[in-house]
């Protein structure tokens, strides 16, 4: 079988596994919805009944009229005689505020497997694929019973998840057959850490607005339609925190339309002094609370997308800012390095960053300092934002970070045309 078509192959099935995990878990949220909505609507129901009767009677005759909504209403008729009339119309619409934040939870989800859950997939497959290979190659081989022990126990002792071990038997036939192994073991230790870390900052990110969304609606459902200190509260916090999941929504479309190849850069030529001088200044304009300098050189043109290198620029002010006590400074440069590249920067002398901690800032959601980014919010999703987008215009980062001291972030980009 030639190459492309093993690669066909390997994606069709990958395809296949995706489609039956994204199905299985869009059965698992509706039936999570349905489960919530129903028992929203039971403890409203007896909240109602026990606050008009007295206590919740088990025989009472019960009848929920849904259609029309506008006009839906709970009937409750007691053996005594008496009965009430619960308009719903009103339960209905806090229902849909509290589902709406928890749909859009599982719609990132969900848009997540269906655009990356493929190409992981297949990243996870084609080490098998690899192995398959080799396995081919080795079948013509004679194999003793020792070599078969000692490739099984070498397996049996390592962890695919825990562990950092590597099989090695020492036996130079079957070098192949170990290195394909152990690559494909490292691949699965990453994939595994890297996704339990999305999945884990992913949700904390998710579940903090949707609590708050959710806590003022219960709120507002007791006391806020007759107290508007109340109610005014509760639909400030409800704004922002709809915000925020807002920002963080685009940030992860923007990375899923860049990663598929959907996002395209509009290249012209233009100043990257002129560019720098425009973040600058308006970085002085929206932020008082900071001093905001500015070094610069000889003009410098270079071609590129004007409005992605300026929200790169955005970005990294937006992180010195928040790591940066009120009343210190921040400096903006440009110029070109040694060998002409240009380059700008932006450079704080605020808390700075751990060594161990530099080399994984771009990752999605990591913080070196969790606390600090959770006060002054954020999503970390900018610099991976930023990685891609100079990524894409074939430049690189540089980062010089010491604790306490402050950081430098530079980027530097090509001399010629993309």
């Amino acid at each position: 079988m030639s190459k492309k078509n093993k690669s066909k192959n390997v994606t069709s099935i990958a395809i296949k596994i995706n489609s039956v995990f994204v199905r299985k878990l869009f059965s698992k949220f509706l039936l999570i919805d349905i489960i919530l909505a129903l028992v929203l609507i039971g403890f409203w129901s007896v909240e109602r009944e026990v606050s008009y009767y007295g206590e919740f009677v088990q025989s009472a005759k019960r009848v929920l009229n849904i259609f029309p909504i506008e006009s839906a209403n709970y009937v409750v008729t007691w053996s005594d005689g008496r009965s009430l009339v619960i308009d719903f119309t009103n339960f209905l619409i806090d229902l849909k505020n509290i589902m709406i934040p928890i749909l859009i939870v599982e719609g990132v989800f969900l848009l997540q497997e269906i655009i990356f859950g493929t190409a992981k997939t297949r990243y996870i497959l084609k080490p098998i694929d690899e192995i398959a290979e080799t396995a081919n190659r080795l079948s013509n081989m004679e194999f003793d019973e020792e070599k078969f022990q000692s490739l099984e126990d070498a397996i049996l002792k390592i962890s695919p998840v825990a562990s950092n071990e590597r099989i090695h038997i020492g036996d130079s036939e079957l070098q192949g057959l170990e290195d394909a192994i152990n690559k494909l073991l490292d691949r699965m230790r990453d994939s595994y850490r890297q996704q339990a870390r999305f999945v884990s900052d992913a949700s904390h990110e998710l579940r903090t607005p949707i609590s708050v969304i959710q806590g003022y609606a219960n709120m507002l459902d007791r006391w806020g339609k007759d107290d508007e200190s109340v109610l005014e509260e509760s639909i400030t916090a409800i704004k922002s925190e709809s915000e925020n999941m807002k920002n963080l929504i685009e940030q992860l479309l923007f990375l899923a339309r860049g990663i598929n190849g959907k996002t395209q850069l509009t290249i012209k030529e233009f100043s990257l002094n002129d560019m720098i001088r425009e973040v600058f200044e308006e970085s002085k304009m929206i932020d008082e609370k900071h001093n905001y300098s500015y070094i610069e050189s000889e003009d410098i043109r270079i071609s590129g997308d004007i409005g992605l290198l300026k929200q790169t620029a955005r970005i990294l002010v937006e992180n010195a800012a928040k790591y940066t006590v009120e009343g210190e400074s921040i400096v903006f440069r440009s110029g070109r390095s040694n060998n002409g590249d240009p380059f700008f920067s932006i450079q704080d002398n605020g808390i700075g960053m751990d060594e161990a901690d530099v080399p994984h800032i771009f990752e999605r959601f990591f913080r070196a300092d969790t606390a600090r980014v959770r006060k002054n919010g954020g999503t970390g999703l900018g610099l991976s934002i930023a990685k891609w987008i100079i990524d894409n215009h074939k430049g690189y980062f540089s980062v010089l970070s010491r604790k306490q001291i402050g950081t430098r972030i530079t980027v530097f980009l090509p001399q010629n045309k993309i």
